[in-house]
C-alpha cells in the first residue's frame, strides 16, 4: 500500500510538471495594445439614446496599467482617453461638448476621459489581457446630428501610449 501511494504521488507530479512546462507564457510588447470590442448603447426606456458602453480589449507585456487613487496629477491624471465625433455633412469631426457652469458662470468642457485602476498581477509574469468597459454620455443634445463616434487609446504608467481604435458610427434616437 506503502508503495501505491508513493508511485501515484510521484505519477501526479510528474503528469503536474508535464502540464506546466507546455503551458507557454504570454509575450505581448510593453507597449499597451487594444482593440474595439463592441459599443451597446442603453435603453433609457423612453426612446432615446443617451448613454452607451464601449467595450475594448487590451494586452500589455510588462503589466503596468492602472493607476492608483492618489495619481491625480497629469500625466497621471487619465489613462483611458476618449474623443468625441459627430458626423456633420457627410464627415466625421471632433466635437467638444459644453456645459454651462453656473458657479463660474463659464461653459466647461465636458471629458470623457476616464481613470482604470491598476491591473498588474502579482508572480513573475507582468503580461496581461482582458477586457475594458466605459459607459458614456452619447446624446449631445445641443447637436441636431444623429450620428456619432468615438476614438479611444490608453497610456500606461511608463506613458506608453497605445494604438487609437474607434468605434463604428453610432446611430443616436434624439
Amino acid at each position: 500500500m506503502f508503495r501505491l501511494s508513493n508511485i501515484s504521488i510521484i505519477l501526479v507530479m510528474a503528469i503536474i510538471i508535464g502540464l506546466s512546462s507546455c503551458l507557454e507564457e504570454e509575450d505581448f510588447p510593453i507597449e499597451p495594445l487594444i482593440e474595439f470590442s463592441t459599443f451597446v448603447k442603453l435603453d433609457d426606456g423612453l426612446g432615446y439614446d443617451n448613454r452607451g458602453v464601449l467595450e475594448i480589449t487590451y494586452k500589455d507585456g510588462d503589466g503596468d496599467i492602472g493607476l492608483l487613487d492618489s495619481d491625480t496629477i497629469p500625466p497621471y491624471d487619465y489613462n483611458l482617453f476618449i474623443n468625441y465625433f459627430e458626423m456633420q455633412n457627410g464627415e466625421f469631426k471632433q466635437v467638444f461638448i459644453t456645459v454651462y457652469n453656473t458657479d463660474t458662470e463659464q461653459d466647461d468642457t465636458i471629458s470623457f476621459n476616464a481613470r482604470i485602476p491598476i491591473l498588474t498581477p502579482d508572480g513573475v509574469n507582468k503580461s496581461i489581457s482582458g477586457i475594458i468597459q466605459d459607459t458614456l454620455f452619447i446624446n449631445n443634445y445641443a447637436s441636431d446630428f444623429d450620428t456619432i463616434k468615438f476614438e479611444c487609446w490608453i497610456m500606461d504608467r511608463a506613458l506608453h501610449e497605445s494604438n487609437h481604435v474607434f468605434t463604428p458610427p453610432i446611430i443616436i434616437n434624439k
